[in-house]
């Protein structure tokens, strides 16, 4: 299969998980939707191309891992998971209603093909620098990737384990920011501004430091990837400069953070999600 064919079958792929995504925070009827839906073609792209993974043994050792720093974004994480075929994807439809092993946030203990469990923001990237050295330590010929989201790099516990890991040159790390420019009480730049930008502050840190201008735009997040495996004795960063709500009708135009839309507002964003499906499958 040549590029062409596989960034086709990525885009329909991150057009299903938004699909998906929808539909599991429907289910519950409020949620984290605008975190979740920029994440779609970067978990598109880990997911369906470039993760070493394997869905019938989800814990197996020399595996790439994945860890959603941003552990809000969840249910994105549930709809690439399904559509994988961890678990059968209607089973996600219980988020979190009591009993399900689909929390609001990611937990290892509950869902299948999940890493590592995330919510305290911060907590996932020092998680993930512990993976890294971990599986560098016992030999294995693996990556870690975390997803950290432009808010969540307030939290001083996202510099710490930045230090960490370039002083212990983990080059199996991969750390992409969803730079989608807004958090939980308004923008960015106005909550807690980061000066000449997130990656000038990875760089600063020592990292190498990758900025992808459409961080919506599978094939710019797989050659960023493919560049970040070139370089040796760096963890790398990926600026994915994304639109917060991408895709859902009632959040991309507000770019916001947790969405409680009336039943007509989902039904109106999944058909809309629907009918983006089926124009991307169309595509030649």
């Amino acid at each position: 299969m040549d590029k062409k064919q596989k960034m086709q079958q990525l885009r329909v792929f991150a057009a299903e998980i938004r699909l998906e995504t929808l539909k599991v925070i429907a289910s519950r009827g409020f949620g984290h939707v605008g975190g979740s839906m920029s994440m779609a073609d970067a978990m598109a792209v880990l997911y369906g191309e470039v993760m070493n993974i394997d869905t019938k043994n989800p814990r197996w050792e020399d595996r790439d891992w994945f860890v959603l720093s941003k552990g809000h974004g969840g249910p994105v994480m549930y709809a690439t998971l399904g559509l994988k075929g961890y678990y059968p994807m209607e089973s996600a439809y219980t988020l979190n209603q009591p009993g399900t092993d689909f929390p609001s946030h990611t937990d290892r203990t509950k869902t299948v093909g999940v890493d590592l469990t995330t919510g305290s923001l911060g907590q996932g990237m020092s998680e993930a620098v512990g993976a890294a050295l971990g599986n560098k330590v016992q030999g294995r010929n693996s990556h870690v990737f975390v997803a950290v989201g432009d808010g969540e790099c307030d939290e001083g516990q996202i510099w710490e384990a930045a230090q960490f890991a370039a002083h212990y040159k983990l080059d199996n790390l991969v750390c992409l920011v969803d730079d989608n420019k807004r958090q939980l009480d308004g923008a960015v730049a106005d909550v807690m501004g980061h000066g000449k930008g997130i990656g000038a502050k990875f760089d600063a840190f020592g990292w190498n430091v990758i900025n992808v201008e459409d961080g919506n735009d599978v094939e710019q997040i797989y050659d960023a990837i493919q560049a970040a495996y070139q370089v040796k004795g760096q963890p790398t960063c990926l600026i994915l400069n994304t639109t917060k709500g991408k895709g859902a009708t009632f959040a991309e135009p507000s770019g916001a953070h947790s969405s409680q839309p009336t039943q007509e507002q989902w039904d109106e964003a999944i058909a809309a999600s629907e009918a983006e499906l089926a124009a991307i499958r169309a595509q030649k």
